[in-house]
């Protein structure tokens, strides 16, 4: 039995009958905050109406899917091409997008507070609760993995520097905020105040961190100027951390 593990471990690796497993990365998750997002902006817009709560809703719905589809094949690449999946580490624009995992995550939950709480009650919170959990995990795991994953294995430049940087660092800040709409429907004492004590460690982990790397992308457009026209969209990612930090604080 054991002649066959080599035969297996070369395949997992070569073998190429799962194309869209194979090259499935972590970017397409940023799909799932578009999504998610969109449809939890639309359920809190000032013009709701019967409309725009059915679109919301199946937004958001859809984001649901979409995650735990991502999530799967990403989940299979690890399993069937180990070898291939662990090279993200060394890409130095493929890892960032690792943070769009659990912000991916985090708007799957900020529905089950919009949508799944009128439909299922405490039972909707109880899932919300759990997720967060593993939504904090990720975030800080990204938060800090990333990072120095690009200190100790890629080579980076200033002038090859875009906003993509921010999304590993973000993800902390975005769990935060999500604590801030979870929180009010939570009945034990003791677990809110543990929840919002951490959603403070995970704001200063985050907030901080991500300012500093907003003022070097600053001093990195006055010196070389925009971006390439295929990273041109990065730039928008600095809205980011400004816009949840500042609904940390508010939540």
């Amino acid at each position: 039995m054991s002649a066959q593990f080599p035969t297996l471990s070369r395949r997992a690796c070569d073998d190429d009958s799962y194309p869209v497993i194979r090259r499935f990365a972590p970017n397409w998750f940023a799909v799932t905050m578009g999504t998610g997002v969109l449809g939890l902006a639309l359920h809190q817009a000032p013009f709701r109406t019967a409309a725009t709560e059915v679109v919301s809703t199946t937004l958001w719905g859809v984001a649901g899917l979409l995650w735990l589809l991502f999530a799967g094949l990403y989940a299979a690449r690890w399993v069937l091409y180990p070898h291939e999946a662990r090279r993200i580490f060394d890409h130095p624009v493929m890892a960032t997008f690792l943070g769009t995992i659990p912000m991916g995550l985090a708007t799957v939950i900020g529905g089950l507070l919009a949508f799944g709480v009128p439909c299922w009650g405490q039972g909707a919170v109880g899932a919300a609760v759990a997720l967060w959990w593993c939504d904090a995990a990720l975030s800080v795991a990204v938060g800090i993995g990333i990072p120095l994953a690009m200190i100790v294995r890629q080579d980076h430049t200033l002038p090859a520097m875009t906003g993509v940087w921010l999304l590993p660092i973000v993800a902390a800040e975005v769990a935060a905020a999500t604590a801030g709409a979870l929180l009010p429907h939570l009945s034990d004492p003791a677990a809110a105040w543990r929840m919002l004590i951490l959603s403070y460690a995970l704001w200063a982990f985050s907030v901080p961190l991500a300012c500093s790397v907003l003022a070097i992308l600053v001093l990195r457009l006055m010196l070389h100027k925009l971006p390439p026209r295929e990273m041109a969209a990065s730039g928008w990612l600095a809205l980011g951390p400004l816009g949840t930090g500042a609904l940390g604080l508010l939540a």
